[in-house]
């Protein structure tokens, strides 16, 4: 199934109906509308070069129109991160892919201080050179029957590519993800029928289009359904989300812990009580959180698990089947094996292990990188990177990256494990991340990074209830604000990087 394809679908059936309701801008665009508005966008995309065609807009419905105009038009949009560095992100994926235009807002460069780079086509421009006569034959086009429609639009193959999407760049360098139509079409297929997603279902997009929770489950479920989406361009802008929640009554959203926490801390009892579906995932979500939204909201806050590689999702956590600390049972229409990561033996049950993933939400691979992908994808399996473990009832725990494991002792100890344990018996409100810096002459040492002054010697103490002497942190470091991903995870190459400085400078910051 192409998504372009399934969109149109999906605006015939349901012209009357809203597709977009956008707050930024406080603009409705029915699905009529919004096929009017595609079918112009694909024409003028016609004109540049065939291939790539870079997308760099904030989560509204020009960039949702504008990723679904580039599939109509045959091209495949490159989502460009335009939240930190901009520019450099934006020259990095024209190299990396080979391509010239980006569609980009003159209203975001302005706003985020990025320069004008050669080949960046201004979304305001492309508007304000639409003529009368192209939106009426848009406008004609879109009357006529669907099979007729789809025959005038980019027709091609269920796996050629939807869509390039970078991994964050946490560890290293960002890597070109290609997804295919079917790539993505399947994930959506199957977590759709395993939470019962309705064409009723009004979802909340706050989070950005060029991070793969995103681009899927706030744009794509939302076409692929014929749902109504409910846009705003800031995750970040904490206490308007929540006024959004109360005010359009969202059944639909997904976002990030660090997310979550904002809108729990700015929202009033009952904001986001229409939720019937809310999923936190891309990092591990503290029991405090859950606890929160009950409390607060009566929601269930669900945990899901996946990667930008899987489309994303893996697994997930639903009102039937929820075991608090998982990330729930695999979907259907995925394989997932948790090997040994010495002998590559299918770990027991509570064993834990790498996490492998099968099936047709696999990415094609990554773009002009055979060999990073040959490391990936062995047999159809790719290799998450994560650690983890299924228990008795299949549900799936994850336990931290792989990097996230540190040798100490001869014991392979998770970081995650401790920085569970300590976020235990911190004051409320205090956040951390646990790193290991390695050292030729004394090997790995785990060191906590915490955000304000603790009392060390009470908490390791505690720790020391629940974990071995070599797993406990041997140094507290204070770092005000933890850098953090766009995407809302911690940046840990950034946190090491600060802790390894502040070890090698002690006077620049004191150790608790």
């Amino acid at each position: 199934m192409l998504l372009h394809q399934q969109f149109v679908r999906m605006a015939k059936k349901n012209a009357s109906k809203l597709a977009i309701i956008d707050k930024t801008l406080n603009k409705k665009v029915t699905y009529s509308k919004a096929l009017i508005g595609a079918l112009i966008l694909s024409k003028k995309f016609k004109k540049y070069e065939e291939g790539f065609i870079g997308i760099m807009i904030p989560t509204s419905a020009g960039s949702a129109l504008a990723t679904v105009g580039a599939l109509m038009s045959g091209r495949v949009p490159v989502m460009i991160n335009y939240s930190t560095g901009a520019e450099a992100n934006a020259r990095y994926a024209q190299s990396k892919c080979n391509f010239r235009t980006i569609i980009t807002s003159r209203a975001l460069l302005d706003k985020i201080n990025c320069p004008v780079v050669e080949g960046m086509v201004m979304l305001e421009d492309i508007m304000a050179s639409i003529t009368t006569g192209e939106k009426l034959s848009a406008a004609l086009k879109s009357k006529l029957p669907a099979g007729l429609l789809l025959n005038m639009i980019h027709k091609g193959s269920e796996d050629e590519s939807a869509v390039i999407l970078f991994t964050s760049g946490s560890e290293k360098d960002p890597k070109a993800v290609q997804l295919s139509h079917k790539n993505i079409a399947s994930n959506i297929e199957n977590f759709g029928n395993y939470v019962n997603i309705y064409d009723n279902d009004v979802l909340l997009a706050n989070l950005v289009f060029f991070h793969v929770f995103g681009l899927t489950v706030n744009l794509w479920v939302t076409f692929f359904y014929g749902l109504t989406m409910v846009c705003y361009a800031n995750p970040l802008d904490f206490q308007t989300i929540c006024k959004i929640a109360k005010e359009e009554k969202p059944t639909i959203m997904v976002g990030t812990p660090s997310f979550f926490w904002g809108y729990l801390h700015k929202s009033e009892p009952g904001d986001f009580k229409t939720l019937r579906i809310m999923v936190s995932g891309a990092d591990k979500c503290p029991d405090a959180l859950r606890e929160g939204y009950m409390e607060k909201h009566g929601v269930t806050l669900l945990e899901g698990y996946g990667a930008t590689e899987t489309s994303p999702v893996i697994s997930v956590n639903t009102p039937e089947f929820n075991r608090p600390g998982s990330t729930g049972r695999v979907i259907p229409g995925v394989k997932v094996k948790v090997e040994n990561f010495e002998t590559g033996e299918e770990c027991k049950a509570g064993e834990v292990g790498k996490i492998m993933v099968k099936g047709d939400s696999v990415m094609k691979g990554y773009y002009n990188d055979p060999d990073i992908t040959a490391e990936a994808i062995t047999d159809g399996w790719y290799n998450t990177g994560d650690m983890g473990y299924f228990d008795a009832d299949n549900y799936l725990w994850h336990a931290g990256r792989f990097k996230r494991f540190v040798k100490i002792g001869g014991e392979m100890v998770s970081l995650v494990k401790v920085e569970n344990t300590l976020e235990k018996h911190l004051p409320t409100g205090v956040s951390c991340c646990v790193v290991d810096v390695a050292d030729e002459m004394r090997g790995s040492s785990i060191i906590a990074t915490v955000t304000i002054e603790v009392n060390k010697s009470e908490i390791l103490k505690k720790m020391g209830d629940e974990l071995p002497n070599i797993a406990l942190p041997k140094h507290f470091i204070v770092i005000r604000e933890l850098p953090m991903m766009s995407s809302g995870k911690i940046d840990f190459r950034s946190v090491t990087a600060i802790v390894q400085d502040i070890l090698n400078n002690p006077g620049k910051e004191n150790l608790a």
